[in-house]
């Protein structure tokens, strides 16, 4: 029972951590929707049977399983996620690759990140954090070159800037001009 209530409280902290987020930045349709996939029962019942507290229950379901269901659940169903935006190139000889992802989708991905790694990291939690996890990791990720550069270069921004300077940038700034 206790993992239950435990996934429940993270998921239901994460979700308000992004629709904050989403809100500062003007994005509140997303806000509001972020990651409701996370509820239904393909998502929720293995997040409750894997759950650890400090990592994604995804990560041990995969360890244990071979492959987590819940994540091809999730990520096929949410546009903020990289992943959800992978597919056949249209050019040459056809490999999978990262499509160009609407900007609004990498600001939501940016709050995603940083929400996540709020709520894995508790008190230990440094402006930094999402810079580290995304470089640890980005050899794997398929990103179109144009998405890969702005997520970096706001992910970076958080690392020295701040999550305030950071989002008034996307607000004012990126949300109005695009790419």
């Amino acid at each position: 029972m206790a993992s239950f209530f435990g996934h429940l409280k993270t998921i239901n902290r994460h979700k308000l951590l992004v629709m904050k987020y989403c809100f500062k930045i003007g994005l509140y349709k997303q806000g509001l929707l972020h990651d409701m996939s996370k509820y239904s029962p393909t998502e929720f019942f293995p997040g409750v049977k894997y759950f650890q507290g400090n990592q994604s229950p995804n990560n041990i379901e995969r360890k244990l399983t071979g492959m987590s269901k819940a994540w091809l659940h999730h990520k096929g169903r949410n546009k903020h996620h990289l992943e959800y935006w992978i597919d056949y190139s249209p050019e040459g000889d056809h490999k999978m690759t990262g499509m160009k992802m609407p900007v609004k989708y990498v600001a939501e991905m940016l709050c995603d990140r940083v929400a996540a790694s709020k709520i894995y990291n508790k008190e230990n939690y440094t402006d930094g954090d999402s810079w580290e996890y995304y470089v640890n990791s980005k050899e794997h990720y398929m990103l179109h070159p144009e998405t890969r550069e702005l997520l970096e270069k706001l992910l970076f921004m958080i690392k020295e800037k701040g999550e305030d300077a950071t989002f008034k940038y996307i607000k004012n700034d990126l949300l109005k001009k695009g790419y």
